[in-house]
This record gives C-alpha cells, structure tokens and sequence, in this order.
C-alpha cells in the first residue's frame, strides 16, 4: 500500500483502531482522523481501548458511530479535507435474527449489499470528504476469498459514475506492524489471506504521481472471447467457452452480475 506521507488521510470502519494506529506510527501521514462504524462502548467491549488511547495521546482525531453511507453522521468531519480515504476489509454486518435478514436483503442478496456498500463508499468520499484540488484517492482492500472475490470490486462499483478505476496493489500486512484483521461482528482475529488494495480517483490515472503509479496492477482487457462475469479466458475453442458457461461458478458470478445491474436500476 502506498502511503505518501504528505497526505491527509480518513481511515473507515477501522474496527479495532489498529490498522489506524499502524498507519500513523509507521508512514506518519500529514493528518490522520480514523473512524468506526460502532460506538466507543462497543468499541471498549468487544476489542478493549488500547489503540484508541494511543491514537488520542498522539492527537490524533478518532470518530466513533461514522457510518460511510450516511453523512448525518460526520458533524465533525470537514468536507473536502482529505487527499486519501481508506476502507479496509469491508464487509456488512451479519444479522441478529431471520427477521433482519428478509428485512435488509429483501429482493436481493448479500452479494449486492456489500456492493451497495462499497459503491456509497467511493460516491460519498469522493463527493464529500476529499478535496478536488488533491489527489482524490479511495483505497479499498480486500481479499482474494470468498465472499470478497465474487463482489468483481474492479468493474462492477463505478458504473454510471465520473470516478475512474486506476488498478490495484498488493497489501502486505508486514508494512503495518501491530495491525489485527477483526471479523466485522466478534472480538475475532481473521486468518491474513492475501490482500490487495484496490484504487479510485475522479483524477484520471495519467494525474497519478509515478511513485503511485509504479505500485499499480492494471486489469487485463478482456475481449469478446473472455468472460467478463469472471474475468476468465480468452478462451481457446466454442467447446472451451461452453464448458465454463455451463459452470457452477459462472452461474453464480453471472446471477450476482444481473442481481447487481438490477439494483443499479432501481437505486
């Protein structure tokens, strides 16, 4: 993960506060303001007070109850003040009964909530929280399971918007010593698969700095003997392209793709 060091920085949905921590210790950004999605006593609860402490002894401003898809409540927050915003591991919280499930997933599927998700990420901090005269960065990471793997983050997120996918980087959790993956909903720590940071900008990629931009993975372009559910191929015979039509997994990724398109449309 590339972390210039003159850059203002909004970390989202940092669980324990330990990824903010590391970020402020060991690349020492311009500005940190880290933010969790529950409030300082569930906070205390389920994974102690330790890095929040530390945050706060070094100035550092920490939000608590800043859900990313709901602007009422950043009060505290300035627009426009920051160069990169980070969401790391993003996944939705499971459910506390049946009830919650039919209420939330209603006509659609976890799938396209996580997306829902990820899509009022990138709008939201790029129309909101970073400032147009700066790099305009998001920063996503995630991992190459399931279910993370089927969300296709590169393609599927900025449709009909003005926000540019730039290519991705590998994050090693090495570079960010004391950091703690969390599961979203227990005091759990997570197995570190592999992790990759996935990149957005309303700049255009040529804006990039080239320390930036040397880090970067561009996607392959796919073709027409592709397959763009997922991004599988090219494919060497029509019997080739059948076999992976008719797949398990191709007919998983394209009923999320259509479930997704769906949602689009009626959002």
């Amino acid at each position: 993960m590339y972390i210039d060091p003159q850059w203002r920085i909004l970390t989202v949905g940092d669980g324990d506060l330990s990824f903010s921590n590391a970020l402020f210790r060991h690349h020492a950004p311009q500005h940190l303001t880290a933010t969790i999605y529950d409030s300082l006593n569930t906070l205390q609860s389920k994974y102690g007070d330790d890095f929040h402490q530390q945050l706060l002894n070094c100035h550092c401003q920490v939000l608590t109850e800043f859900d990313i898809t709901n602007p009422e409540t950043w009060s505290t927050v300035a627009k426009h003040s920051f160069d990169l915003v980070i969401f790391q591991f993003p996944l939705v919280p499971g459910f506390t009964s049946k009830s919650e499930f039919n209420e939330k997933c209603a006509g659609i599927g976890i799938n396209t909530l996580n997306r829902r998700l990820l899509r009022q990420f990138l709008i939201n901090a790029s129309e909101q929280l970073l400032d147009p005269t700066g790099p305009q960065l998001c920063y996503i990471t995630s991992k190459d399971v399931k279910p993370y793997s089927e969300w296709n983050i590169q393609h599927s997120l900025i449709l009909n918007t003005d926000i540019n996918y730039l290519g991705e980087m590998n994050f090693d959790i090495v570079n960010f010593p004391g950091y703690r993956v969390r599961n979203v909903d227990r005091d759990k720590h997570v197995k570190d698969t592999k992790g990759i940071t996935y990149v957005w900008s309303q700049r255009a990629g040529n804006q990039l700095t080239q320390a930036l931009s040397a880090q970067l993975t561009q996607p392959p372009i796919l073709g027409d003997d592709c397959c763009h559910y997922c991004q599988a191929g090219p494919f060497t015979s029509d019997q080739h392209k059948q076999a992976h039509e008719n797949s398990r997994k191709h007919l998983r990724m394209k009923d999320f793709e259509q479930q997704w398109l769906a949602d689009l449309q009626t959002a």
